[in-house]
């Protein structure tokens, strides 16, 4: 994978985040990737709960200071990065006052979901492609990880399906059994219809859920990986029938093989 340049786009990255199925992985496969010679950057939301000082978090003032559109509201985008202590890994964080300062990521202290969070993953997606695209760094292959993530697959293939910085871009998506209970705003889909994306490609948003969600996330991608044993039967289910090249559950001492190579042989 030397000088091949992958993006990584997920809801929740170790040491940022407590450590889970999705923020292992998101630290693990960008590091195999960066340990290959491949050029990597991560991207994810800048939760309230991220300690900036302790991470060293400062704000790219070039990057920041644009506006993104979200249910036809102005939401500033600010753009934040730090680096991974002895990995020269960076890690760029997607922020805004009115979505991201709470502190905690994606509910309050009841366990209650944030009612917003439709809009925080359509902020996130935007904001990442935007912030690619004013870096001019053009990546070979964007590796999805994280329901939070899951509307960038979406908004690449339609809302940016023209932007030529991106044409030869393949999307992978992770695909984690870790979920939550309740649908998000009921409304989602038409907020991203807002945006020009078409009725069959979300189809599955009509009730956002998370298997939905993930459904919808998968239909828009090029490839999938199921990162989880205990996946659902009938997400399981949708991926095999989706007829996207997809790996398989791999254990973890055999992941940097099986990505690797899934990477060269069914993406590329």
């Amino acid at each position: 994978m030397k000088d091949k340049r992958i993006l990584y786009v997920s809801s929740e990255v170790v040491p940022y985040l407590a450590e889970n199925e999705v923020s292992l992985m998101s630290y693990d496969v960008p590091k195999m990737i960066n340990d290959q010679g491949g050029q990597i950057r991560i991207f994810m939301p800048r939760y309230g709960n991220i300690n900036e000082r302790r991470h060293q978090l400062h704000e790219v003032i070039r990057l920041s200071g644009m506006n993104l559109v979200v249910n036809d509201l102005d939401m500033p985008l600010i753009i934040k990065v730090a680096s991974i202590p002895k990995e020269r890994i960076q890690v760029y964080f997607i922020d805004n006052d009115e979505y991201f300062k709470r502190k905690a990521t994606f509910a309050d202290e009841d366990g209650v979901m944030y009612p917003d969070n439709d809009e925080r993953a359509i902020f996130f997606a935007k904001g990442v492609v935007e912030t690619v695209k004013k870096l001019n760094w053009v990546p070979d292959i964007i590796h999805v990880h994280g329901w939070m993530a899951s509307m960038l697959p979406v908004y690449m293939k339609h809302y940016y399906k023209n932007e030529a910085l991106f044409s030869e871009t393949k999307i992978v998506t992770s695909v984690y059994s870790e979920s939550f209970s309740e649908s998000l705003d009921a409304d989602m889909i038409n907020k991203v219809k807002f945006d020009g994306v078409p009725h069959e490609a979300i189809a599955d948003l009509e009730v956002p859920n998370y298997e939905n969600i993930l459904k919808t996330a998968i239909l828009n991608s090029d490839a999938v990986i199921v990162a989880s044993t205990n996946l659902t039967p009938s997400l399981t289910k949708f991926i095999e029938s989706s007829t996207k090249p997809f790996l398989p559950f791999t254990p973890k001492e055999g992941f940097a093989e099986a990505y690797t190579n899934f990477y060269k042989e069914q993406v590329l």
